[in-house]
């Protein structure tokens, strides 16, 4: 088993016009045995970016901690918030310098940048990045998550169908993965307001 799969897990990210959605399980497991079910991979940055890390989840907690404490020198220097693209860039530094013993998780950013253009990435655990316009995927349910995305994505989804598509993508996704699951937390993010929602699993 590789050390990304440890402790399971689940992310995805989803645009549509004018917002975006991510989403991840609750499972936190030592490979098959479950340990939490409330486990939180999606953090906010800011009102309008979120990263969500999948992977080792002590790695997780590191890397979102030192992101944290990145954003808020810049803050303080600057004066504004991160753009998403501005926000990427940090994380890929972040990464590649630790590329010999890296963080062993793969981030997915997703935010909104200048007129209310939505952005997603994701990448691996060095930094290289991939971009989309659709949506972008990491985790153990990884596979499963890319055929019930391209499945169920429709381009210039409003914010309630796009969180309808997103929950429906994950929990079917999950369903296939013994190493994710417990329902799940989604973000709903537009220009205007920010709705978290706690998903229930199939065996709550």
């Amino acid at each position: 088993m590789s050390i990304f799969e440890y402790n399971g897990s689940a992310v995805v990210a989803m645009v549509g016009r004018n917002c975006f959605a991510i989403a991840s399980d609750r499972r936190l497991g030592v490979q098959l045995q479950t340990i939490a079910t409330d486990f939180q991979r999606i953090s906010k940055i800011h009102d309008r970016v979120f990263i969500g890390l999948s992977g080792l989840a002590t790695d997780v907690q590191t890397l979102y901690q030192r992101l944290v404490f990145r954003h808020k020198l810049y803050q303080l220097r600057e004066e504004r918030d991160m753009k998403p693209e501005t926000f990427a860039s940090l994380v890929s530094a972040i990464l590649y310098e630790k590329r010999f013993g890296p963080y062993l998780c793969q981030p997915v950013i997703a935010g909104l940048g200048e007129d209310d253009k939505p952005f997603i990435c994701t990448m691996d655990s060095i930094g290289a990045k991939e971009l989309a316009k659709d949506f972008v995927v990491s985790g153990t349910a990884s596979e499963s998550l890319y055929g019930a995305c391209e499945a169920m994505f429709k381009p210039d989804m409003e914010a309630e169908e796009l969180f309808e598509t997103i929950s429906q993508a994950l929990l079917s996704s999950v369903d296939r993965d013994c190493l994710s699951g417990w329902g799940g937390h989604v973000y709903v993010v537009t220009p205007t307001e920010v709705k978290e929602r706690i998903l229930k699993g199939r065996m709550d």
